[in-house]
């Protein structure tokens, strides 16, 4: 006997005949993206260890379902024909999130609706506090050492399924830094609706790395990753009051 699958059918047990392969090709493709992305099918191939053309086969059947899209083609070397790359939509990244984010989210617009905008704000600063805390005992003690603290942090955020990434920063500018990339967001459900979320967020970086950061694109508001610029160059504060203003529960 079979049961229909998203993907296929499958037996009783869960399996599901020749298509479990595949399957978790699929989601491997769609972190890789969320994480790294834009990617072309030659990179996700090296990493995948698959022929470029095997991939070209996933990435066609995860864009007609509407999980990926083509984002900012890449041309090798400055000659030829620009390579397709890809980046997880938002149809993508709503695949990727919890069950339950639209229940949190119908439950923010309620308490929004019945208390007020400030108290779904406050909510943010106390989960954003929390979070706080908790990465505040994973950074190193690195001084004015800013790059090392936000590698910390990016491993921390991956760590609680924010793909996180450091990347270089943009070239040209007065003040030297990298990109905090985030190519998933969790909550990206509230985050879209409340960007308070993300400013919250915003803040508890700046406090943990010790220097004003700079968020720059958000999943929330459309963009394919969060970013945020981090200086590395100017003098961190110091930060043995993340800990104390985190544990009053309060966002400066």
């Amino acid at each position: 006997m079979l049961i229909t699958h998203r993907r296929g059918t499958a037996n009783l047990d869960g399996s599901t005949p020749g298509r479990n392969d595949e399957a978790r090709t699929w989601d491997r493709v769609q972190q890789l993206l969320a994480a790294d992305g834009p990617l072309t099918a030659a990179d996700l191939a090296s990493r995948l260890g698959l022929t470029p053309a095997a991939v070209r086969r996933h990435l066609d059947q995860l864009a007609a379902e509407g999980s990926i899209e083509e984002r900012e083609p890449v041309v090798a070397g400055g000659r030829g024909r620009p390579a397709r790359a890809y980046v997880l939509s938002q149809a993508g990244h709503a695949g990727m999130s919890s069950d339950y984010a639209d229940v949190a989210t119908a439950a923010l617009r309620f308490l929004a609706e019945h208390t007020g905008v400030d108290a779904v704000a406050e909510f943010a600063r106390e989960r954003s506090a929390a979070l706080e805390r908790r990465y505040a005992t994973q950074l190193p003690s690195t001084g004015n050492n800013v790059r090392d603290r936000a590698e910390a942090l990016a491993s921390a955020l991956s760590a609680d399924g924010f793909a996180a990434s450091i990347r270089p920063g943009e070239t040209g500018l007065p003040v030297a830094g990298v990109q905090l990339c985030q190519g998933h967001c969790p909550v990206l459900h509230v985050a879209a609706e409340f960007p308070v979320f993300c400013d919250a967020e915003t803040e508890v970086f700046s406090r943990l790395l010790g220097v004003p950061v700079e968020r720059r694109t958000t999943l929330g508001a459309g963009q394919h990753v969060c970013t945020t610029f981090i200086p590395i160059d100017a003098l961190a504060r110091p930060t043995t009051s993340t800990t104390n203003n985190a544990s009053e529960g309060s966002i400066a």
